[in-house]
């Protein structure tokens, strides 16, 4: 397989007609976690990898997404970077709408999946199970960089610190609960991302984030009003993630691993 290619993760957003020129074909890829397909796109130097979280077309929600088997197949196209995208609610009024926000930290509540298992590729004892020690964190600052470059030109101010918020899903939050998150520290929230972002980690691929605001989910801000209005929001929102996408296709340089995979087995000092 390949020894630098790349990769992006996609929810229901994306359309293979964003990426405007570039042709996308499906590879088919059995995992130990199950099947799951990839959307190949060949380049010059390198190929790019697509993943539809919830499938293609649409069928999978929030809890159901296999996300040990997409990161699996990411692993066996020897990815060297990832973009994980997502549309968002945004619970600081600051940020603006329909433009990408970059991530620098995650939250969660727990490490765990829908299902309620840990979020670990490691389910079973074996030679190679580790832990993930985090230096640098889930975000990888070097792709981050290189991510603002890309974006920077088609946005004013593009916010590089956003903190996100997982919840999983298949419903919304309520009132309450996006109070709570955003007295935790987050800045906007969604129902995946997160787990793939920790999972990659584990594979020892690097990771930036790129999400797209549709709604303000804080009580101050009113919500779309109508069916209209929720959909007019997803087109913005789309656009913007399509300039992201095909940017990080054709401009991204892979980078090392930031953080580190403890395993007993290792020597320490003394």
């Amino acid at each position: 397989m390949d020894n630098n290619s790349i990769g992006i993760i996609v929810g229901s957003a994306f359309q293979l007609d964003m990426l405007r020129g570039l042709s996308a074909s499906p590879i088919d890829i059995n995992t130990p976690f199950g099947p799951w397909t990839l959307y190949r796109v060949e380049l010059r130097e390198r190929n790019a990898y697509i993943s539809f979280r919830h499938g293609f077309p649409h069928h999978f929600l929030p809890h159901q997404i296999p996300y040990r088997a997409q990161t699996w197949a990411f692993h066996f196209v020897q990815c060297q970077a990832l973009l994980v995208t997502s549309s968002v609610g945004v619970l600081d009024p600051s940020l603006p709408l329909f433009q990408p926000l970059l991530l620098q930290d995650i939250m969660t509540v727990d490490n765990r999946l829908p299902d309620g298992s840990t979020c670990t590729m490691f389910t079973e004892p074996s030679p190679d199970h580790a832990h993930l020690v985090l230096k640098e964190g889930l975000i990888s600052k070097g792709l981050t960089q290189q991510l603002y470059t890309i974006v920077a030109p088609h946005h004013n101010d593009v916010p590089t610190d956003v903190v996100f918020g997982y919840v999983g899903g298949p419903r919304t939050k309520t009132k309450a609960e996006n109070k709570m998150w955003r007295r935790f520290g987050a800045q906007v929230n969604s129902m995946t991302l997160a787990p793939e972002i920790i999972l990659a980690n584990e594979m020892e691929i690097p990771c930036c984030s790129a999400v797209v605001g549709h709604k303000y989910s804080v009580p101050e801000i009113n919500e779309p009003e109508d069916e209209h209005s929720v959909t007019e929001s997803f087109e913005l929102s789309r656009d913007a993630l399509g300039r992201v996408v095909r940017g990080f296709i054709s401009e991204i340089k892979p980078v090392p691993f930031g953080n580190h995979m403890y395993r007993y087995q290792e020597k320490t000092p003394g």
